[in-house]
């Protein structure tokens, strides 16, 4: 049976009204500084969407977004290309790279401290540990110990999954020339080792989302039932799971 174009527009008045309310609820709590995370840190591996996702999120919410800065790393076209001959420079030039972005973090001032980013140094080590051999992987931590990092804690990391040919996928739709050689066992393992991360991780909050069917990127319903389950995060440890048909 047909629903009447008067009916179906009334419908799609109030699925727009629900979700315009909703985001103005959120942008509340962000005001406020009660009720939502001040700093999010966006994590999970190449291609799951991290930096559509905080772009999203730092322009919703008028927060300062600090992004990786991928493309500027001269060593990650021939890692992906030679694979582990170019690992030590390449991690090496990430980290030196996230230690400058660190300094420009806010700290703990309530005030000061919102902020959007696509990443976190703590996961630099998994990085390192997936792609480096021994004598490298020592080298790496004692520049890394050096450096005395303190990154500021977030109020939430959003830490977003999927399966290895999702990201091959969505690497492959993005159309960035040098990633398009990585290969899936690499994707796999990364995933894995994501997914060993967090799983003992326990330094903030953490909303693990299942990203792999959902788009935030064009799908405004997926976007706010995100910004709904980022509100009544409650506890330590959160998973969202939703069906993307009943969104």
């Amino acid at each position: 049976m047909s629903i009447p174009l008067s009916t179906a527009q009334d419908v799609s008045t109030e699925a727009y009204q629900g979700a315009s309310s909703s985001r103005l609820r959120i942008l509340e709590a962000a005001k406020n500084n009660k009720s939502f995370p001040q700093y999010l840190a966006i994590e999970g591996p190449i291609g799951v969407g991290k930096t559509t996702l905080a772009k999203k999120l730092a322009d919703l919410l008028d927060y300062p977004l600090l992004l990786e800065a991928v493309t500027e790393n001269p060593f990650l076209d021939r890692f992906y290309a030679e694979g582990t001959n170019q690992a030590l420079p390449t991690q090496l030039f990430f980290l030196l790279q996230r230690a400058k972005q660190v300094q420009d973090m806010p700290g703990n001032d309530l005030l000061a401290r919102a902020l959007v980013t696509d990443f976190m140094i703590e996961k630099d080590d998994l990085f390192a540990t997936l792609t480096l051999d021994p004598a490298e992987l020592d080298l790496y931590r004692q520049i890394h110990s050096s450096l005395k990092l303190e990154p500021p804690r977030p109020d939430l990391v959003i830490y977003l999954q999927a399966p290895a040919r999702v990201l091959k996928q969505r690497v492959f739709r993005r159309g960035i020339d040098f990633e398009q050689s990585i290969h899936i066992d690499y994707l796999d393992a990364l995933a894995d080792s994501y997914a060993e991360f967090f799983h003992y991780y326990d330094d903030a909050p953490v909303l693990i989302v299942n990203a792999a069917e959902i788009d935030f990127a064009n799908n405004e319903d997926h976007f706010n039932a995100l910004l709904e389950q980022i509100l009544q995060m409650e506890g330590t440890r959160q998973f969202f799971n939703p069906n993307p048909t009943l969104l």
